[in-house]
């Protein structure tokens, strides 16, 4: 009767676990919902996670409609998420962990043992069923610590997500802005090359020293290779943002804007940007789970330092003369040379560990906010003050040049060597632009993957703007010091030099290249206006 309730209470205590492990199954999403929401509401788009041939279809699709027009920065952003192989990767990390906490919920399988002797007309039959019980005891425990640890993964996957179109917002700021210098480049080459003949022709009439001459030649020789290498940038750029957008084959002939958006018409104001990032970044509440669970670790190897292996057995045994048998027994493996000492340090060094970790990695974060705060603020005014001072100077030193070289005031020479100046100005402002928006997505990523709302001065770019009034500008003074310069009545060069030179260099001929507003005023619905502030 004894034997029969304690077989009893077994089975009942294991259909009780059972029941509560039965509710430990896979989730219809994976875990990916957590990430797909991180994507909508710090980023605006879509995350989705490719599994089968139609979502890979369905993507390619999707992905050939945002490539069929210039790619703006959020379509990069978006076809990175849709694309990059390596994310795709990192989602399948989502898959690992929740088949760890399935398991961590499932019952320890029994165990069962037979055994049939014959001794002499004896015959013996055993027969055991078991079952680790202390697995059992610890099961709750141990799915408690796999839910944080999915829990984790989950916030590091969507941190991985935030990470991917962080580089590829990077990667198309810097892919615009190379391609808009190596045109600008090439501009400064075609004026350096009339220049240069201009010199060869002004040479052989006598009318030009041998040192201005070597000096021209120079311009022009340091142009072309100033060319290859913006050239060469361009291409490096484009590759990095087709690698981070995850494109091959005819995909990768996706066109880009001619220039990067324009600054905010304000410098957006960010308050208390260090405990916002304290609040949204992923990085930091991946690691406080991680610490939790770790600390949950502890408390399990503390509770089973001593006792690791406890079975518990049901018996139901028969032999000839004694007929059958029934009872259990209990496995208890015996701590007489290992107390779990070495398990218990090993888990409080390991807490330590993350604790640690999770300190600095505060510490890290709240640093880099700002620093990538003082970047932002700080690039802002630098390319407000080259849009709204240097290159506006720049502008108004080649009209009065060339104003006074009409009126025969200077010499061609001065002319040339103020064009060559006015390069680095336009150069300064197009490093300053881009400087700035590569610093607003460091922020954005310092800052959990979005600013907080700050009023419609936030300046995310947009669809690309009309012209940069820099370079317009810049291309258009170099066209007027060459076109005056090749027919000035003071060069003194042979009509058919000058009308050669024309050919070439005519201010129609170059400025067919730019945009026709460099030679007025900017648009008002642009906010770059490169007039001087005292009305020139």
């Amino acid at each position: 009767m004894k034997t029969r309730f304690v077989s009893l209470r077994i089975c009942a205590a294991a259909a009780v676990l059972a029941f509560a492990a039965g509710c430990t199954t896979f989730s219809r999403d994976g875990g990916f919902g957590a990430v797909s929401t991180v994507a909508t509401e710090r980023l605006g788009k879509d995350a989705v996670q490719v599994k089968t041939d139609a979502d890979r279809d369905a993507l390619a699709r999707r992905t050939q409609a945002l490539l069929s027009k210039p790619l703006g920065i959020d379509d990069a952003v978006q076809i990175a998420l849709l694309n990059n192989r390596g994310l795709q990767a990192s989602y399948a990390e989502l898959g690992l962990s929740e088949a760890d906490l399935v398991q961590a919920g499932r019952l320890p399988n029994p165990g069962f043992t037979f055994s049939r002797t014959r001794s002499s007309n004896d015959l013996s039959i055993g027969r055991t069923f078991s079952m680790n019980v202390l697995s059992i005891l610890t099961l709750p425990l141990a799915t408690k610590i796999e839910g944080r640890r999915f829990e984790q993964t989950k916030l590091e996957t969507a941190d991985a997500m935030l990470k991917v179109a962080a580089d590829a917002r990077r990667a198309y700021v810097e892919a615009v802005a190379a391609a808009q210098a190596a045109t600008y480049a090439e501009q400064v080459k075609d004026s350096a090359d009339a220049g240069a003949e201009l010199a060869r022709r002004m040479r052989r009439a006598g009318n030009f020293s041998r040192l201005d001459y070597a000096r021209e030649q120079a311009f022009y020789a340091d142009a072309v290779a100033q060319l290859a290498n913006a050239r060469l940038r361009a291409l490096a750029a484009r590759e990095k943002l087709t690698r981070a957008m995850g494109l091959w084959g005819a995909s990768t002939g996706y066109k880009l804007p001619d220039r990067l958006p324009e600054l905010p018409a304000e410098r957006p104001r960010l308050d208390d940007v260090e405990r916002y990032a304290m609040d949204h970044r992923l990085d930091i509440r991946a690691a406080k789970l991680r610490t939790q669970g770790v600390a949950k670790s502890l408390g399990l190897t503390q509770a089973t330092r001593f006792v690791n292996a406890l079975e518990v057995g049901y018996l139901d045994n028969y032999e000839t003369d004694k007929g059958r048998e029934h009872g259990y027994e209990i496995s208890v493996e015996i701590p007489l040379f290992d107390w779990g000492g070495a398990k218990v340090a090993r888990a409080k060094a390991t807490y330590l560990q993350s604790a640690n970790r999770l300190a600095q990695t505060a510490i890290d974060a709240r640093s880099e906010v700002r620093e990538s705060y003082a970047a932002y603020v700080t690039r802002y005014d630098i390319a407000k003050h080259y849009r709204d001072e240097v290159v506006p100077l720049r502008k108004t030193i080649s009209d009065e040049m060339l104003l006074r070289y009409n009126g025969m005031l200077v010499s061609v020479f001065e002319l040339l060597a103020d064009a060559r100046d006015q390069v680095g100005a336009v150069n300064g402002y197009l490093d300053a632009l881009k400087d700035y928006w590569l610093a607003q997505a460091d922020l954005q990523q310092a800052m959990g993957g979005r600013l907080p709302r700050s009023g419609p001065a936030a300046g995310e770019p947009q669809a690309a703007v009309p012209a940069s009034a820099s370079a317009s500008a810049s291309a258009a003074a170099d066209a007027s010091v060459v076109s005056a310069a090749s027919a000035s009545p003071a060069a003194s060069a042979p009509a058919g030099a000058s009308a050669a030179a024309s050919t070439d260099t005519s201010p129609a001929a170059i400025a067919a290249k730019v945009p026709t507003h460099a030679h007025g005023p900017a648009p008002a619905s642009s906010p770059a206006s490169f007039t001087n502030s005292e009305g020139q």
